[in-house]
């Protein structure tokens, strides 16, 4: 009888610790310093209205007001960083070739259209002869614009490359870098710790497991940025006449899980701020922010912008 007292009483103890460290994690943890707050975020410069990753999309976006830019990069034969999402050459340009097979001027244009990953049966159509840049470019174009790179494969070139090309530009503190793999997150740290981190996906699967468990208020977190997909947004992507029922469950448990108002706001609180991707309509926008993520990121900078303005949503709330 004393034994099981004892264990009910800490257990309380235990679960209304946690849950006041959740609301009030200043407490323990000192909130991580903020260089930039990011509300509007430009998925490949805004995939859906530009042609992705093109310095034509990035200068429309940042003529929009977007508060950061987020692309991808690849390394060419001749070690030139270059913005762009896929590895091969032919969605993008119609050729069939590997960037990492070619030097910086042998990579060919980009085709007059492509289609957007994010938002179904949709395309988008650009000028001609739209060149790949190199992100040095993009660097000198936008010295004020925060810019979330995305470190597509495990190349410890590619990896040290992009962290001079920070470092000479002065944007350590305008960058957030990283990947969905771990082993890739490990080597940016290793590279240049001065660079915020995205969180892995093995570290959101933990970071899943030390909430639901009301460890997370206890632990330290060197990530400052968590980016995450809304999974309900399959059910626009994938035709619903294709979607298994086994699928739709999955998506419903994932979106359950992640997209936690409690947990968006206990990490906001520390300086660790929540995107969400790729949300391309009103009613996501909508959902996100309430929801308490900081920002979101779109294929439509437009049609983000314009919801944001008119429901007063501003980078400095």
């Amino acid at each position: 009888m004393c034994a099981a007292v004892y264990v009910l009483s800490t257990l309380t103890g235990y679960v209304l610790t946690s849950a006041l460290l959740l609301k009030c994690p200043s407490i323990l943890h000192r909130k991580k310093k903020e260089t930039f707050r990011s509300r509007h975020i430009s998925h490949r410069g805004g995939a859906g209205e530009n042609l992705e990753n093109t310095m034509a999309a990035f200068k429309h976006a940042v003529d929009l007001g977007t508060d950061m830019l987020e692309l991808d990069c690849h390394l060419t034969k001749d070690e030139q960083v270059v913005v762009s999402h896929d590895p091969h050459l032919q969605r993008a340009t119609g050729m069939n070739a590997h960037i990492s097979e070619l030097s910086y001027a042998e990579l060919p244009p980009y085709l007059c259209k492509l289609g957007v990953t994010f938002q179904r049966e949709c395309f988008c159509e650009g000028a001609q002869n739209e060149r790949i840049p190199l992100l040095k470019d993009v660097f000198d174009a936008f010295p004020n614009t925060p810019i979330n790179i995305d470190i597509k494969v495990n190349d410890d070139k590619l990896i040290k490359k992009v962290s001079e090309l920070v470092v000479q530009y002065d944007r350590e503190n305008l960058t957030v870098w990283g990947n969905a793999s771990h082993k890739i997150i490990k080597k940016c740290y290793k590279e240049n710790p001065r660079v915020p981190l995205l969180f892995s996906f093995p570290r959101v699967l933990q970071l899943l497991g030390l909430f639901y468990t009301g460890l997370l208020p206890f632990v330290p977190l060197k990530e400052q940025f968590l980016e995450i997909p809304m999974p309900s947004i399959i059910n626009k992507l994938m035709d619903p006449n294709h979607l298994t029922r086994s699928q739709r469950i999955l998506a419903y448990l994932a979106d359950s899980l992640l997209m936690r108002k409690a947990l968006f706001n206990h990490l906001t609180a520390r300086g660790i701020q929540v995107y969400i991707w790729v949300l391309n309509d009103e009613e996501d926008f909508q959902r996100a922010f309430d929801l308490g993520a900081t920002g979101v990121m779109t294929d439509f900078p437009t049609r983000l912008k314009d919801y944001m303005d008119r429901n007063g949503i501003s980078k400095l709330e």
